[in-house]
């Protein structure tokens, strides 16, 4: 089978980073880096053998488009993709509100065209590792902390909090909350009016499972953190260094003297084995697109993380409001 023929939109820092892996992955070529800044867009293309466009309407023929670009522009683009009848794998969050993305998915379930969201952490080696590891979770804690950025125009509840809040989404079955309570901070005199710099945010699902989720961007290093709690069991996972660990308390004992104890826990530190997360992404995509991922499972997928982080934002904005 030929490479999958990739126009990518984007040439920023996250967009560099898709380009190099289209560019050395033997199932696809990056045909064209579609950038409107040629200063931006061209060295990029230059560097991999590629070609620079200023537009969409420079993509010449090619197979399928990944978009990068910042996310307020993120609605057209998908549209405009969507419209000309190709694959897209779009960057989160699909779009910075929960019309736009269902306007988004329902056109493309309309057209019959195979959507993907860059939800990265789902292809983390850590997390593949410790989702095949979890059996019954009753408690997921997520901390996604960083310092500030000022390029990045949205609030951390579409630019951090959506990867986490997929994460438990997934690891409590794909599921909606059935509650959620959420605090937000505006703290930063940098941010654009209305973005947030601090979410916490719990939710409970069916079953009587728990989770806690916190996004801040006013951080002074970067925090990754995964936790997962069952009855007899917690495993950790670090999702910067790639990292899980289990752990299992197993005994108490008093001394003789009845004035202390001693405990014991078991530690398992399993072997992380994996590929660059970006890397099993595209080549999810590719199966998508060559039809061994179901395209209806996939694009439902896409929403209850996007549903969580607007009911979040919504229940925030109305606490500020009261």
């Amino acid at each position: 089978m030929s490479a999958l023929r990739i126009a990518l939109v984007g040439a920023g820092s996250m967009g560099r980073n898709h380009a190099r892996v289209i560019a050395e992955s033997s199932r696809t070529e990056l045909a064209v880096v579609v950038d409107p800044a040629e200063s931006v867009g061209r060295p990029v293309a230059d560097q991999l053998g590629s070609r620079w466009a200023a537009d969409l309407d420079g993509i010449g023929d090619v197979d399928a488009v990944v978009v990068a670009a910042a996310t307020e522009h993120h609605y057209r683009l998908a549209l405009d993709v969507i419209g000309a009848g190709l694959p897209l794998l779009i960057e989160k969050p699909v779009c910075p509100s929960l019309a736009q993305t269902y306007e988004v998915l329902d056109a493309a379930e309309a057209a019959g065209t195979p959507l993907m969201c860059g939800f990265l952490e789902r292809y983390n080696p850590a997390v593949l590792v410790a989702r095949q590891m979890v059996e019954e979770p009753r408690f997921v804690r997520a901390e996604r902390h960083s310092p500030y950025a000022p390029r990045i125009r949205t609030g951390v509840g579409w630019d951090l909090l959506v990867h986490d809040v997929d994460l438990i989404s997934q690891i409590f079955g794909g599921s909606d909350p059935l509650g959620l309570s959420v605090e937000v901070g505006h703290f930063h005199p940098s941010s654009v009016p209305g973005a947030e710099d601090v979410v916490e945010t719990s939710l409970r699902f069916d079953g009587g499972g728990i989770a806690s989720a916190s996004a801040s961007r006013i951080g002074q290093r970067k925090i990754r953190t995964l936790m997962i709690q069952e009855l007899d069991r917690m495993i950790e996972v670090d999702l910067l260094r790639r990292g899980v660990t289990s752990y299992r308390h197993t005994t108490i004992e008093s001394d003789e003297s009845g004035r202390g104890f001693r405990q014991a826990t078991e530690m398992e530190v399993p072997e992380i084995v994996g590929r660059e997360p970006l890397a099993t992404q595209l080549d999810r995509f590719v199966d998508l697109v060559d039809g061994r991922v179901d395209a209806d499972v996939e694009r439902r997928s896409i929403v209850p993380a996007h549903r969580i982080v607007q009911q979040a934002l919504d229940a925030g904005l109305s606490a500020l409001t009261v």
